[in-house]
């Protein structure tokens, strides 16, 4: 996929070491409606997911600038893979902020952790080791990838190309995009009052998230390359939870699926993909 060179000051990077300020901000119509949905698909209490919605960026925890062991050219120039992350980052942004636009809602940018192997400590999440693999933290809107993950990623997919690269950065910013509109509170008030639903509920999240990394490529697809889609449907297929537990040797047991299915993954990183079609990813959730 053809990225443009970043603009550090279009986007939020970091090193693990280092923090940023936050700025709390307002979600607008769009994220009420949304959780109106959430709750009536969760069997919530619509007065108490709107609620935690209008109010999730303010509760985000207030911090001061606080030193960064490196600048965020610096982080960016860490290597190969520190500079397509911040590629994507800046495109990722690009794509998203107008979407919110048009909407009238507010949006506001994840900040991306690059780290490489070891452990790595979030403003808002605890710890986490490497072996964890990429995540994200909604307390602090904070994407965390340790590098290094791209090389296992490379021997699960039988591919080197970027876009399987880029697809794991998409995917990590759907769940920004699912925490900004209160998708992602509504799904964890549900896991807490029923925690037998939890898994199913989880799996929908990550397939909705597998969907919009899908999206920002069908809005991209101008610069999208022969090979690409074949490379982000094999990555999506590398870490299915089916895939995952046969090569472990266990049992595939779709009780403890967290992620789906290598189809299913596939099917949602499509679904996006073609249709460019932010709306088509709510079918998870309806």
């Amino acid at each position: 996929m053809r990225l443009d060179s970043h603009d550090t000051s279009n986007i939020k990077v970091r090193s693990s070491s280092g923090g940023r300020a936050r700025k709390a901000g307002g979600l607008g119509i769009v994220g009420i409606l949304i959780a109106l949905a959430a709750a009536w698909f969760l069997d919530l209490d619509p007065r108490q997911t709107i609620g935690m919605v209008e109010g999730a960026q303010q509760a985000l925890p207030q911090r001061g600038a606080e030193p960064n062991a490196m600048s965020q050219a610096e982080v960016c120039a860490m290597g190969p893979y520190a500079r397509e992350a911040c590629d994507a980052l800046d495109s990722l942004n690009a794509t998203w902020e107008p979407v919110f636009a048009r909407a009238g809602a507010r949006f506001e940018q994840p900040v991306l952790d690059l780290y490489r192997g070891g452990q790595v400590t979030t403003e808002g999440c605890g710890s986490a080791s490497s072996a964890a693999g990429p995540f994200y933290c909604p307390a602090d809107m904070g994407i965390y990838i340790d590098t290094g993950f791209y090389e296992q990623l490379a021997t699960m997919s039988g591919t080197r190309g970027d876009f399987a690269r880029l697809y794991v950065i998409a995917h990590e910013y759907g769940h920004h995009i699912q925490n900004l509109t209160g998708i992602a509170g509504a799904v964890r008030q549900a896991k807490a009052q029923n925690p037998s639903r939890a898994n199913g509920l989880q799996v929908r999240m990550e397939l909705q998230a597998d969907c919009y990394a899908g999206v920002w490529a069908g809005l991209n697809r101008d610069r999208i390359e022969p090979g690409d889609m074949q490379e982000g449907m094999a990555a999506a297929s590398s870490i299915g939870d089916d895939t995952l537990m046969r090569q472990a040797g266990r049992r595939i047991d779709p009780e403890n699926f967290t992620h789906g299915t290598s189809a299913q993954r596939m099917a949602a990183l499509r679904l996006g993909m073609e249709g460019g079609d932010h709306a088509a990813c709510d079918a998870y959730f309806e």
